[in-house]
């Protein structure tokens, strides 16, 4: 029997978790990828001896990454190496404050302590909660596809009782009270797109998920994980097409026939697994499908995340005195917060993420030399359409000055090689619609049932892997995607796969789903 042809668009961690969870299954994957490199928003660039990573920098529960080795036979760590990062950031203030946010717990409990020991006990109960939330919503539930109403009636309770309605910022200012802290603690759900004062509180897990794992960063870079998923994937016998991009998904009568890239070659398959931006997907890839251009005008109405404006950029110098992730919080947060989430201005002041992974890497830039990002968050084009081409130079070169004078002395007159991506970049790099930077953005009525469906309900054949299906973005949420995602298609295809007795790619997803329903 030949075996059942699957298509996956895009090279994101969503789009290579699926590719290799389905190889393994025994399903013949072809991984299409517009750019000349895999990785999607991992994207990798080089220039005069540094290594910059595009995207995706904090590393956490690895486990998700380790089941796709295991589940393919393998050990992963003959494909790449973890390296455990502390602090896993350093937090800065303009007045000087600085809190180093670990896994260590005494310390952390320390640092509270002389910033405010009335919070002590707060930070305890909130540490608590996060573990529940954790046990709730990312153990029992990020790999479980959320395909029908049932599904959410089913956890409707739990949700309640965690208090799911409520903010993280609202979730984290009930147990802890200094300013300082509970921006530290509030933060997180940045790292997946969320405003702390809209977000639900169930993505305080993330405080949880990294204490329990800790945070780490490939040897190499991100860049060397997306090759190490490359190599085991080809190494499964997977096809990797790099420069193909998609350009339409062929339907017939509502199913899945063959995809077409943009030079015009055609490859049949019965089922494509799409890990492109969801508006994307719907309203460019299924074309001429009259039940997808109806999901996108639906999707293209929902809300989205911020954008991000980004700044590579190389030094002739190091400074030692700077963590791998620092957190530099500016002299406002809701109102810049929302802002970012709406205005349609650029602001003056800024909060930034600065990445500086030759702490960890040296090897990433030439000896004696520092390698950086700098990360702010900004409004999307749908909020703020401004002409990029021009803004954006001025506005690195603020946030250069900004740095420089306050956290990297000497930047400018060290600087080596600096490069900018902008949310028009996000548009047209990445076909993310608005410039959007993490999809959908993760409020709670955009959640599960009501995010993007794994599988669709209309057309045979076609599933969404990434940010803009369950669970969401970061990337353990987009390879719990592709598990959610293989664990369906394994059962809708059971009858083409040779391996029947397989249990990898199911992995509780699909039957956990089921058993959620059959217990209503």
């Amino acid at each position: 029997m030949d075996k059942m042809r699957v298509a996956v668009v895009g090279s994101g961690f969503g789009g290579l978790a699926a590719a290799i969870r389905l190889q393994t299954a025994g399903f013949q994957v072809r991984l299409f990828e517009k750019r000349d490199q895999l990785g999607g928003r991992a994207y990798v660039y080089r220039d005069k001896g540094f290594t910059f990573d595009a995207g995706p920098t904090v590393i956490t529960a690895p486990e998700c990454l380790e089941e796709l080795f295991t589940g393919a036979g393998r050990k992963m760590s003959d494909y790449v190496e973890l390296m455990p990062v502390t602090p896993f950031y350093r937090l800065l203030w303009e007045d000087g404050y600085v809190f180093d946010y670990s896994n260590d717990l005494e310390q952390t409990i320390a640092q509270i302590k002389e910033k405010s020991p009335g919070d002590v006990q707060g930070y305890r109960d909130f540490l608590k909660y996060t573990e529940e939330v954790f046990a709730e919503g990312y153990t029992k539930l990020a790999h479980v596809p959320f395909l029908n109403w049932w599904s959410m009636i089913r956890v409707a309770p739990q949700l309640m009782k965690l208090q799911a309605f409520r903010s993280v910022y609202s979730m984290v200012g009930k147990h802890i009270k200094d300013d300082h802290l509970r921006q530290a603690f509030s933060f997180h759900s940045l790292l997946v797109g969320g405003n702390p004062f809209t977000t639900s509180s169930i993505y305080t897990l993330i405080h949880y998920l990294e204490r329990n794992w800790g945070v780490f960063f490939p040897k190499g870079g991100t860049g060397a994980l997306v090759r190490g998923l490359a190599k085991l994937f080809t190494d499964l016998g997977g096809e990797i097409h790099l420069n193909a991009e998609i350009a339409n998904v062929r339907t017939d009568n509502d199913k899945v026939k063959s995809v077409v890239t943009k030079n015009g070659h055609v490859w049949d398959c019965e089922a494509v697994v799409s890990n492109a931006d969801v508006v994307h997907s719907y309203r460019d890839l299924l074309s001429g499908n009259a039940a997808a251009e109806k999901k996108a005008e639906k999707l293209a109405k929902m809300n989205h995340s911020m954008s991000l404006f980004l700044i590579y950029f190389g030094t002739k110098k190091r400074y030692p005195h700077l963590a791998h992730h620092n957190v530099i919080f500016g002299p406002r947060y809701k109102g810049l917060l929302k802002e970012i989430f709406g205005g349609n201005k650029l602001p003056k002041d800024f909060s930034l993420y600065l990445h500086a992974p030759t702490v960890s890497d040296p090897d990433l830039a030439p000896p004696g030399c520092e390698a950086f990002y700098v990360l702010s968050p900004v409004a999307h084009l749908g909020h703020m359409n401004i002409d990029w081409k021009k803004e954006g130079p001025k506005y690195a070169e603020s946030i250069l000055n900004y740095l420089e004078e306050r956290y990297i002395p000497g930047l400018k007159e060290n600087l080596v090689t600096q490069r900018i991506f902008t949310p028009e970049d996000f548009k047209t790099e990445l076909h993310a619609h608005q410039g959007a930077a993490f999809s959908l953005e993760p409020v709670l009525t955009q959640s599960a049932f009501f995010r993007t469906h794994n599988r669709d309900e209309n057309i045979k054949g076609f599933y969404i892997v990434g940010a803009g299906t369950h669970p969401g973005a970061g990337v353990p949420g987009v390879v719990n995607s592709a598990k959610a995602t293989a664990g369906l298609m394994v059962d809708d295809y059971a009858h083409r796969l040779e391996h029947k007795t397989l249990d990898f790619p199911r992995a509780a997803a699909s039957r956990a789903a089921q058993e959620l329903e059959a217990q209503v």
